[in-house]
């Protein structure tokens, strides 16, 4: 069998890169695209000139203009971001038709047995960057490796616009190197687990016994020893699986009663309803979900089993559920829904 070849592509501070490229004014300047800091937004990205005063993506926009007060905030245009974005899968596809897409500027590429650049995947994502570059006027950065995982590592090695290659011979010296924040499914939580074990890198998680991370992180204890050692056996996945479904509202204002969070699940059950009536979905519901961010940015989910039919009923339930944990005002209130992962059917909406 073939030693795998995967390319990770990622753009450098995408949105903002597009912007920049259409605006020379905004090139010199600290940069953000989001909402309005006089009005709950969020920061959804950031120049690099931006995130050298500490600002960063899912940051909200008041926070962002407190670290930064000259920063320039815009709005961004996703129609643009996404036409850009198809530019760019079209270079992919002239490589392999093996994409996984991972976000509009994002993806991995299966070149195991391309025989273009005489198979080398280290010259096929010079090409693919310096293409984009010619067809669209950003840049992206690359990772070459044996698997996902440490594609996806390496393409930020060398950020921005550089690609960085790990050898099969030099995999174990270099996984032993990796952070833990940059391994897959570790939050801040997980890091601090970590942390308290005396771990800050994959070399020192390589040291712990399967037993002690089982008591920190459950079933996911096994995963998470083998990405510690450098193993990913994932494949591309051209079409992937969607595994939930929901929509979400920053307020203005916070809510600041349990009623008057209930009155907006109308309206977010209707955005939910809009928002899925154009699409057509593999896997039908198995959970519904609500996702509650409080006025001190902690946030808190809570999921029940799907009934077909409940779904005000439930949506009701579970927001007194999640605010109760708390009991604190509410800036943002999110509902959707979980997807089974193990059936063929089609889902049908239903609110109709």
């Amino acid at each position: 069998m073939s030693q795998r070849k995967i390319i990770h592509i990622d753009a450098d501070c995408f949105y903002a890169a597009v912007e920049m490229r259409d605006n020379p004014e905004l090139r010199d300047i600290p940069l953000a695209i989001g909402g309005s800091a006089t009005s709950r937004g969020v920061i959804a990205t950031a120049n690099y000139i931006a995130r050298e005063y500490g600002v960063r993506s899912a940051m909200s926009s008041a926070h962002a203009v407190r670290l930064c007060p000259h920063i320039v905030i815009i709005p961004g245009n996703r129609q643009k971001y996404r036409e850009v974005s198809q530019q760019m899968h079209r270079i992919f596809g002239e490589y392999t038709r093996l994409i996984e897409p991972l976000s509009l500027d994002e993806a991995y590429l299966d070149v195991t047995d391309v025989t273009l650049c005489r198979g080398s995947a280290t010259l096929m994502a010079q090409e693919i960057r310096q293409k984009i570059m010619d067809t669209t006027g950003i840049t992206v950065s690359a990772g070459i490796a044996a698997n996902k995982f440490l594609a996806k590592v390496a393409s930020d090695w060398n950020k921005p616009n550089g690609q960085f290659v790990v050898p099969p011979s030099e995999q174990d010296a270099f996984v032993k190197n990796i952070p833990i924040k940059r391994i897959w499914g570790i939050g801040k939580v997980g890091q601090e687990k970590l942390h308290k074990l005396g771990v800050k890198t994959c070399g020192d998680l390589q040291q712990i016994e399967l037993a002690s991370l089982i008591q920190q992180f459950g079933r996911f204890a096994y995963r998470l020893s083998q990405l510690a050692f450098g193993v990913d056996d994932r494949d591309v996945q051209m079409n992937r699986v969607r595994k939930s479904f929901s929509v979400e509202h920053t307020y203005e204002k916070d809510l600041d009663s349990v009623d008057a969070c209930l009155k907006q699940v109308p309206k977010l059950i209707e955005a939910l309803t809009h928002r899925m009536a154009d699409k057509k979905f593999t896997h039908p519901p198995s959970k519904f979900y609500v996702k509650v961010k409080f006025d001190n940015f902690q946030q808190t989910t809570v999921e029940k089993a799907y009934q077909k039919g409940q779904e005000y009923a439930f949506f009701i339930m579970l927001i007194k559920e999640a605010i109760s944990r708390q009991n604190r005002p509410v800036r943002l209130l999110g509902l959707g829904y979980r997807l089974k992962s193990n059936d063929s059917m089609q889902l049908r909406l239903p609110f109709e």
